[in-house]
Formats: C-alpha cells, sequence, structure tokens
C-alpha cells in the first residue's frame, strides 16, 4: 500500500463518508427487495417490516455471542429505548406518505431534509462545531432535494410532508445513536437496534393482520435481514469514526443509488429535475469531503510542526 493510499485509509474523514455510502448502497438494495416482497409478492408492509428485523436479529446473534453478553450492559437503557421509539414512529411517517400516493423517489428526496435537522442538532444538542463549509454543503443538498420536490407543482400533496416527519424523527435517531457512541461500540448500538425493534414491529403486523412467507418470499427477506444488519452496522461505524454534522450529508447519495436501484431492478427512471437535484447533492458531498480531508491534512501538519 503506498503512503498517499494509506494515510487515505486513516483519515476519519474518508472512513465516515467511506461507511456511511455503503450503508447508502446496503439500504438503496433493501429499498428494491422490500417492493419487490410488498409490491410483487404480495406480503404486507407491516409483516415485510416483522420479518426483516427478526431476522436481521438472529442474523446478529453470532455477533452477540463472539463479543460476549457483557457487550450489551449499558448504563444508558433508557436512550436506547427511546430512540427505538422515534425510530418506529420515523417508519410509520414515511409508510403513512407512501401509503397515500408520495411516489418513491420523491419521498427519499424529502427523507434527505434528515441533513439539515442533524446539523442543526449536532450544534444544538451534541455541541459540534459547525464549520460554515458543512453549513453549505448541507444546504445546497437541501436545495437539491426541494428542486427534486418541486412543492410548487400542481402534484404536490400534504401527504408528501409525512416523509419530512420521518426525517425529523429519524434525524433525532441518528443524534441519539451519536451521543450513544461516545462510549458504547458500533456493534452494541446495533443489535440494541435490532433487538427492540422486533418486538415493537410484531405489534404493527399482528394489529394489521399477520402474515407468513412462501419460500419464495422468505429468501428475500432472509438477503433483506442480511443487508439490514449490515446496513445499520456501516451507518453506525460512520457516526463512530466522524461528527454527525459531516458524514450526514453523504446520506444524500441515497437518493442517485436509490434511483439506480430501481432502474436496475424495475426499469424506473424518473423525469423533471430529478437529474439537477441529484447533481447538485453529489457535488455538496464531496465538496464536504474535500474540504474536511485538507482540514485534517492542515492539522497534522500542523501538530508535527
Amino acid at each position: 500500500m503506498n503512503q498517499s493510499l494509506k494515510s487515505l485509509n486513516q483519515s476519519s474523514a474518508f472512513r465516515g463518508a467511506f461507511y456511511m455510502v455503503l450503508a447508502g448502497i446496503g439500504f438503496a438494495g433493501l429499498n428494491a427487495i422490500t417492493q419487490h416482497v410488498t409490491m410483487v409478492l404480495g406480503l404486507s408492509s407491516t409483516s415485510d417490516a416483522f420479518w426483516q428485523y427478526f431476522i436481521a436479529l438472529i442474523l446478529s446473534l453470532p455477533l452477540l455471542f463472539r463479543l460476549g453478553i457483557g457487550s450489551m450492559r449499558t448504563d444508558r437503557p433508557g436512550i436506547h429505548f427511546l430512540r427505538i421509539i422515534v425510530s418506529v414512529l420515523g417508519v410509520q411517517a414515511w409508510v403513512a406518505g407512501l401509503a397515500n400516493g408520495v411516489q418513491i423517489w420523491q419521498a427519499i428526496a424529502l427523507v434527505m431534509t434528515s441533513p439539515f435537522f442533524v446539523t442543526l442538532g449536532a450544534a444544538l444538542f451534541l455541541g459540534e462545531q459547525i464549520s460554515p463549509h458543512r453549513w453549505i454543503s448541507t444546504l445546497v443538498g437541501f436545495t437539491g432535494a426541494m428542486i427534486i420536490l418541486s412543492p410548487w407543482s400542481d402534484t404536490f400533496s400534504w401527504y408528501s410532508l409525512m416523509p419530512v416527519l420521518a426525517a425529523i424523527l429519524w434525524g433525532a435517531s441518528s443524534l441519539m445513536m451519536k451521543k450513544l457512541l461516545v462510549k458504547e461500540s458500533s456493534a452494541t448500538v446495533t443489535v440494541w437496534l435490532l433487538l427492540l425493534l422486533s418486538p415493537i414491529n410484531a405489534g404493527f403486523a399482528v394489529a394489521n393482520g399477520f402474515q407468513w412467507p412462501d419460500m419464495t418470499t422468505f429468501a428475500w427477506l432472509l438477503l433483506s435481514g442480511a443487508l439490514m444488519v449490515a446496513s445499520q452496522f456501516w451507518l453506525a461505524k460512520a457516526y463512530e469514526v466522524a461528527d454527525a454534522a459531516y458524514v450526514q450529508p453523504f446520506d444524500d447519495l441515497k437518493l442517485p443509488l436509490n434511483v439506480v436501484m430501481g432502474w436496475l431492478v424495475f426499469g424506473y427512471v424518473p423525469s423533471g429535475y430529478l437529474w439537477l437535484g441529484a447533481i447538485m447533492i453529489l457535488a455538496a458531498s464531496m465538496f464536504n469531503v474535500t474540504f474536511e480531508r485538507r482540514r485534517e491534512r492542515n492539522l497534522t501538519a500542523n501538530m508535527a510542526a
């Protein structure tokens, strides 16, 4: 490994961005599988959510056994529980928007407002110093999402605001995760998430008519559960190695990732201003990581001087 590649690998800015992009790819694949299982194979959304997280929990058990039961000990079970409640409410807001005619790519664009709320929350509640370039990159990404949404158009629906509510709730969940990761490992946070989500999702599934999957559906659910575990772990690692306000704009990449996945799986390519907004989002993310790496190099050089 040459020196520049080694330096890149050791950069917390690069590693934080890398883990966030990995998580985005995983969640894009998960979204495609979810649409296939619910729209094509006919599994209800509530049963799909239960099976995804239940299988993810089962798949995470080897990790728990390897780390030992002591790794699950925490001094802040209340924060874990509150984070799961907020996450589940975000899921319900997301589903409510989709159930009332919000296009999937439009809903994703709205959820991309989450960096705005996370950046603000990181400054107010975590005490992180938000530099001007971070505000600029976040606002450019937010503007790109608004261009895609076009709230001034005749097709805009008030149900489109449900994904915004989901963005706020998931942003709050991300901030709580960041707070937990100050003293706890990403593996612990991930397994606690899976452990608490399964019984809550089971309640929603039973209330809406529980469904057992056939063998074909179960195979897809098994893959989605594996993607869930990996993506949640990568997400936690991103927040563990870098500031929340820095890594969050990379979550904006989920829009082009989901568009590509939708095109590959369903052959669907949305029209309108999607590509302009996506370019703005990508440019904002690239600007952010370039500026952050330059800042890290300058800081290292000053310390060595």
